[in-house]
């Protein structure tokens, strides 16, 4: 382990740190004036998911690589996330028209966090190992290759999108789209598939999820979209979020109004600690800060896609090139989302905004990379001797 320590790619620690330390402190400062709740709650619980998703990311990073490409271990991931969205279509806990969540006592266990984890992992394993297939000129060989895993992958974003989540559905999307395309797809066979898979996905949700489109006037995911179109004209119901959300923007300006002093997370903007909480960083830090912590999340993302690129090694290249993805699409749906730019879709900011199963999966995909940059080093370093 300590040799294993002298490998470690800081370029990706540095700023895993920096991020988790900003949401420690945005989460308190958040939340400090929510109605009818204690902020130190939220600090201690955001703390606690911090210190557990630090031991699991030293976990992952010491073990052999090789685990992970446990056939077993990975089906029983697969199967454990079915069951765990199997449970949260019928007895899913809702908050704000979405079933999202598990409880188990105390702690709230969100699956579809958890998915876009296994789906990337999953898909690696498979798409490696039909490498040879996959780089087939012959489009009938690559679909064979590929027909397994897209029906895995469509029947996991039916699933959340039914909860509904509309937000964690795409990045799944997103997740398969990208692990599929940098698998050695020539690039007519890619456009090829995406034509293919666009049509086949979205027939299979329109036809699995008719029931939602039946109710679409009562459905929160619809009420959303239309506030989205026209925040000002429903300030008082669905456009509340997002008006206020520029509201915070602005109020901001360059370097904000201080920490703790946010006036839109006094009553005003809904969910200041999770989805929206880059809109309280921005009005408390300012456009500055916001700008740095952007920087640092897509360095992040961006260091972890290049020690994929860099990987002699199918398994761990696509691994990295997925967790990446993963990254970049969520923090770009945050973004969207509270600038107005895309339809709100409860899509939480990576590292900053509150919630364990989030914290979690981040820490165990940073584990992953870690330790693949580091065998990376240690390969190049006994091929140089």
């Amino acid at each position: 382990m300590r040799k294993k320590l002298q490998l470690i790619d800081y370029y990706i620690l540095i700023p895993y740190l920096l991020l988790c330390g900003v949401g420690v402190v945005m989460v308190y400062s958040a939340s400090s004036n929510l109605v009818g709740q204690n902020p130190l709650s939220y600090l201690v619980k955001q703390i606690s998911w911090t210190i557990v998703g630090l031991i699991l990311a030293a976990f992952v990073y010491a073990m052999k690589l090789k685990v992970l490409r446990n056939r077993r271990l990975i089906m029983l991931a697969l199967i454990v996330v079915f069951l765990m969205l199997g449970y949260l279509i019928f007895f899913g806990h809702s908050v704000n028209g979405a079933a999202a969540w598990i409880n188990i006592g105390p702690i709230n266990i969100q699956p579809g966090e958890f998915a876009k984890l296994v789906l990337i992992w999953y898909f690696a394993y498979i798409l490696s190992r039909r490498e040879r297939r996959m780089v087939e000129p012959k489009l009938s060989e690559v679909v064979r290759a590929l027909v397994g895993p897209i029906f895995i992958a469509a029947v996991m974003m039916w699933m959340v999108l039914v909860s509904p989540d509309m937000g964690g559905m795409a990045i799944l999307l997103s997740i398969a789209i990208m692990l599929i395309l940098t698998s050695g797809l020539s690039y007519r066979i890619g456009l090829t598939l995406i034509a293919l898979l666009g049509t086949s996905v979205g027939g299979l949700f329109y036809f699995l999820t008719h029931h939602i489109i039946k109710s679409l006037e009562n459905n929160y995911q619809y009420q959303r979209i239309l506030s989205f179109i026209n925040p000002f004209e429903l300030a008082n119901k669905g456009g509340k979020q997002l008006v206020n959300s520029y509201y915070a923007i602005n109020n901001g300006g360059w370097f904000g109004v201080g920490l703790g002093n946010s006036i839109q997370k006094r009553g005003y903007l809904p969910e200041p600690n999770t989805d929206f909480i880059i809109s309280i960083t921005a009005e408390e830090l300012g456009f500055v800060m916001v700008a740095i912590l952007i920087f640092l999340i897509f360095f992040l993302a961006a260091r972890i896609i290049l020690v994929g690129v860099r990987s002699k090694d199918p398994f761990s290249a696509l691994l990295c090139i997925g967790i990446g993805t993963m990254i970049v699409v969520q923090t770009s749906f945050n973004l969207g989302g509270v600038c107005g730019i895309l339809p709100i879709t409860g899509v939480t900011f990576p590292f900053i905004s509150y919630g364990g199963s989030s914290m979690l999966v981040l820490a165990l995909s940073m584990g992953v990379a870690l330790n693949i940059s580091a065998t990376e080093k240690k390969t190049s370093l006994v091929k140089s001797k």
